[in-house]
């Protein structure tokens, strides 16, 4: 950002509390992947599953139906054992054959669910419970299943009962039903809740924040299977059992458990418990501490492969009477019972299937999980699609010993992902992504995101070869200027000396700078001082979305700032002293175009080693003098530390930051604060509208 605009002087929340959060935990993203589900069953965007001749509008109490042909992939069957042929009933299909309904309101939703003809529901948009904790009694042969990444389900759930079968639920984000007290009693607010059901599918979900479990699967409920669901942000997670009976068949695969302390799942009593390449994730300084993983209680026959386990406490526990058969996992950083023994069953007695390597799973999984965009069929979840990969290391072994070399050697207006899988080792240089090389992704190889660095220490008042100084813009060790650019598992840094270069006019110096849209940074380190990460658009008239997650920033003065529709998500933002050993500073500088959603940090943690009170959360940056700007932050479900001011936000260049879009919601930590003229609080209408999906729109980036 430019030296003009002046220098700084430098609700009640229910996670466990860590010690302080320590940069660089491993993510062990060790393979290039790139996860595709094929076209089998359509896109869930714009117009899928429209069948009717008219869409709905969002407040329409009447859903779009229709007697036509459904689309092709609510033809999807379940794999594992929901796919078995027991109970009267061949498998799970859903509501296949039914009518095809769209809806948007609750009454919708509630109407189709609870009829008792097959219906295939599409949900296309973020439906509230009412009240709070309402879970829907859905009947027998339905699909529920959201419409791109807009179909969610706020403040409660599913409730399937004695009898109840043939029911798919897919795509869904359901969330929020959490009522303020981590070890709930009173509040049996699941997201899912099946008692005596049986043949159900639970797929490419995204389960959240309940006020009790996310999936509780009970009282003999069976042939369940749960796939490529992402549990987060929750303390009870999935329980099995609640009967002293032997009947639950079930098989567990390709989930990813992350912030969620127990219950990953907890099988009680499961006559048959397949688990198969799954991803229990708990990494140091995070919120919430896993107190086990996977738990075979009772007389469970368990039956666990291929998963990855990353700094679990108990990964692997079991009761004495319980059986657990291990095969192909994989321990990382892990403690406590991990433990085996007796003798279970074999899976493909019942259906077949195929496992992924243990070591590829957290790659996987963490751009697999979810809903997305594109879901392929059942029998092949993990289609990898082919990518070209390019190969970087500086002593040598690869093709090239740059990243940037590798960059060159991209072709121009490539048409599919080309992957730079960089070794190891500090790459000391500058690199840019031009817009002419579209789909590249550069991904550390290393064990841990602190292997692979890339660093520089250009500053804004740096001079150039050519003469003139690079500006705040082109100090960026790390520039993107090309769409559907990735990068994974690496540290990208700044290093500019401040104390040595006091006399040089202009210390804005970039680590990470993007000018483009669709950019996934994901679990990597952005480090520096002032202006550490410019998220920026092509153009002041340009789309530049931006998703940050699993990731670390750390700077002092507007180190997140610029124009982008940029969401930071599950992310550690650090706090810096100034060069000077003085705290002070602002974490954001959005200078957002009226028409677009500027920052959003959500489910984060802000914290570092500087003075209480000395920090802002943002400012308005209004650049050039726009007065047409209309700056945006929003800091939401996260816990900030006592760094932050009380009055946390500040007026920037002769513009009123009251004048712009500055909000916060449900934060907690010592230095969040209750709602005042000078501290905004959305309300829980309006944090509806403030949801990464607002942010991102029609663009799934896990996808």
């Amino acid at each position: 950002m430019s030296e003009h605009r002046g220098k700084a002087t430098a609700g009640p929340r229910h996670r466990r509390r860590r010690t302080a959060l320590t940069v660089g935990i491993p993510l062990a993203l060790t393979a290039a992947v790139t996860t595709t589900y094929g076209t089998g069953l359509g896109v869930f965007g714009e117009g899928a599953g429209q069948t009717a001749s008219a869409a709905t509008n969002a407040g329409s109490a009447t859903a779009a139906t229709t007697a036509a042909a459904a689309p092709a992939w609510a033809a999807d069957t379940a794999d594992g054992f929901a796919s078995v042929n027991s109970l009267g009933q061949n498998g799970t299909y859903g509501g296949r054959g039914g009518q095809t309904v769209t809806v948007k309101t609750l009454a919708d939703l509630e109407k189709y669910a609870t009829a008792e003809e097959p219906y295939v529901i599409v949900v296309a948009a973020a439906i509230t419970m009412n009240p709070v904790g309402k879970e829907i009694k859905v009947k027998s042969d339905k699909t529920i299943v959201g419409q791109g990444t807009s179909g969610q389900i706020v403040g409660g759930g599913f409730f399937l009962g004695t009898g109840v079968h043939n029911v798919i639920i897919r795509n869904l984000t359901i969330r929020d039903s959490y009522q303020g007290v981590w070890n709930d009693k009173d509040h049996d607010f699941d997201a899912v809740q099946m008692d005596g059901a049986h043949h159900v599918w639970i797929d490419h979900n995204d389960l959240r924040h309940m006020a009790d479990g996310l999936i509780d699967v009970r009282k003999d409920s069976t042939d369940v299977t749960v796939s490529w669901n992402k549990f987060s942000d929750n303390n009870k997670t999935f329980g099995i059992g609640w009967t002293e009976n032997l009947v639950t068949d079930i098989t567990i695969h390709h989930n990813w458990f992350r912030e969620t302390e127990q219950r990953n799942p907890s099988t009680d009593n499961a006559a048959h418990a397949h688990l198969y390449n799954n991803y229990l994730q708990d990494d140091p300084g995070t919120t919430i501490k896993s107190s086990y993983g996977n738990y075979s209680r009772g007389s469970t026959k368990m039956v666990l492969e291929n998963s990855y386990f990353q700094g679990m406490n108990n990964p692997v526990t079991k009761d004495a009477t319980a059986a657990v058969v291990q095969r192909g996992n994989t321990f990382s950083g892990t403690s406590g019972r991990n433990e085996s023994g007796g003798t279970a069953f074999d899976p493909k007695s019942f259906y077949g299937y195929t496992l992924d390597k243990a070591a590829d799973v957290p790659a996987l999984l963490t751009v697999g999980t979810g809903p997305r965009t594109t879901i392929g069929t059942a029998t092949t979840p993990s289609t990898k699609a082919a990518a070209a990969t390019l190969t970087v290391a500086k002593d040598g072994s690869g093709q090239f010993t740059t990243v940037q070399a590798a960059v060159d050697a991209v072709p121009a207006n490539n048409p599919s992902r080309v992957v730079i899988s960089v070794k190891p080792g500090t790459y000391r240089e500058t690199v840019k992504v031009p817009a002419n090389k579209p789909h590249v992704t550069v991904q550390g190889a290393g064990a841990s995101r602190k292997d692979t660095v890339v660093v520089f220490n250009n500053a804004a008042g740096t001079a150039k070869p050519g003469g003139g100084t690079y500006g705040t813009s082109g100090s960026a060790t790390v520039a993107v200027e090309a769409d559907d650019f990735q990068a994974r598992n690496l540290t990208i840094n700044n290093d500019f000396d401040e104390v040595r270069n006091q006399s040089l006019s202009g210390h804005q110096a970039v680590a990470l700078r993007t000018a483009a849209d669709q950019v996934l940074l994901d679990g990597i380190i952005v480090d520096g001082d002032q202006d550490t990460l410019l998220l920026d658009t092509a153009a002041k008239d340009r789309l530049g979305r931006v998703y940050v997650a699993n990731s670390y920033v750390s700077g002092n003065v507007d180190f997140v700032f610029g124009r982008a529709t940029a969401v930071i998500d599950q992310s550690v933002i650090t706090l810096k002293k100034r060069w000077d050993g003085t705290s002070a500073g602002y974490i954001t500088a959005p200078s957002t175009t009226a028409d677009r959603k500027g920052i959003l940090i959500n489910r984060s943690v802000v914290n570092g080693d500087v003075s209480a009170g000395s920090f802002f959360l943002g400012r308005n940056w209004h650049a050039g003098g726009d007065a047409t700007l209309r700056p945006q932050t929003t800091v939401r479900n996260s816990t900030l530390s006592a760094a932050v001011k009380s009055t946390p936000w500040s007026d920037m260049g002769g513009f009123s930051w009251k004048n712009d879009r500055f909000a916060e919601y449900r934060n907690t930590g010592p230095g969040s604060g209750a709602a005042s003229s000078d501290r905004p609080q959305l309300t829980d209408s309006q944090a509806t509208g403030q949801e990464v999906a607002d942010w991102l729109g029609t663009w799934n980036p896990t996808a």
